[in-house]
């Protein structure tokens, strides 16, 4: 296939900021001046076009949707082998190609052109971590520290938890919280009570819970005892079929994480919290 050129007149008086700002014009991959002619070959276009991954996006949403090439192509008029071209970025499609695409899977055809979205990983270095006591007493029966303070707007709060060992005159506190709690001993024994019911678990044994029933952890030897804790601050609903499913509302878990802070944190603690989007275990 011959080498196609695009002849560009750079005319800075009539070119938009956008692209004057571009990375190819600021990089120097394009030495362009005022009234100067450039000349874009295919390769850089090409490349321009394969940053884009557009057909990894259109194979993601094929697969996404569990269809296969022909149906996809019975959808589009595109040919299974055409379309797999596409696919592997063997071909590049033409815009009208794409919008039957976008129009297939409901998509706007800037989908394939936007930046692609940051995919959410975080990573929480034991040397950063805050050691927190049990609020709301003067003598804690444990310490935690957030194991997802990193993560914005998450759906599950999970903490590392050390139980200190049961004394003369500490009793423990009973707490109880919208939602539900799992978890996961790593050493040492406890005795969680749920409501009425004390259950012992030792190391390697988990529990899950409903959260909204008055709980207490009781570190039960000589030595602490440490575990994951992991809370789900959702309420419960009920779907139309009449089984239970979680509220996944943005304003509610807000407003939820929102009065636990009040709740449970106070005084120091409490502005500690609010800068780090922490939510206390009960």
């Amino acid at each position: 296939m011959p080498t196609q050129v695009l002849e560009v007149s750079m005319d800075t008086q009539n070119v938009p900021g956008p692209v004057l700002d571009a990375p190819e014009l600021k990089q120097g991959n394009l030495a362009a001046s005022p009234g100067e002619n450039v000349q874009i070959g295919s390769d850089t276009a090409e490349a321009f076009i394969a940053e884009k991954r557009i057909g990894e996006r259109i194979k993601y949403l094929r697969l996404k949707k569990s269809m296969g090439l022909v149906e996809l192509g019975r959808h589009t008029g595109l040919s299974a082998s055409f379309l797999s071209q596409l696919e592997t970025g063997r071909v590049v499609p033409t815009l009208r190609n794409l919008a039957r695409i976008s129009m297939v899977f409901s998509k706007d055809l800037s989908y394939f052109f936007d930046p692609e979205p940051q995919k959410l990983f975080r990573v929480h270095r034991q040397k950063d971590r805050v050691r927190l006591p049990q609020s709301g007493v003067d003598d804690p029966s444990y310490f935690f520290e957030s194991l997802g303070y990193l993560v914005p707007d998450r759906q599950l709060d999970p903490y590392f938890a050390e139980f200190l060992p049961s004394k003369p005159g500490r009793e423990p506190k009973a707490h109880q919280h919208i939602g539900y709690e799992f978890l996961f001993v790593l050493s040492g024994e406890l005795d969680v009570r749920h409501g009425e019911t004390v259950h012992h678990v030792e190391r390697g044994d988990a529990i899950y819970f409903d959260a909204s029933t008055t709980h207490t952890y009781m570190c039960q030897g000589e030595g602490p005892a440490t575990a994951v804790i992991v809370t789900l601050q959702q309420p419960l609903t009920v779907s139309a079929t009449g089984a239970p499913r979680l509220a996944i509302s943005g304003t509610a878990t807000a407003r939820l994480r929102s009065g636990l802070q009040a709740s449970f944190a106070s005084g120091a603690e409490a502005g500690s919290l609010a800068r780090s989007g922490t939510v206390r275990p009960s």
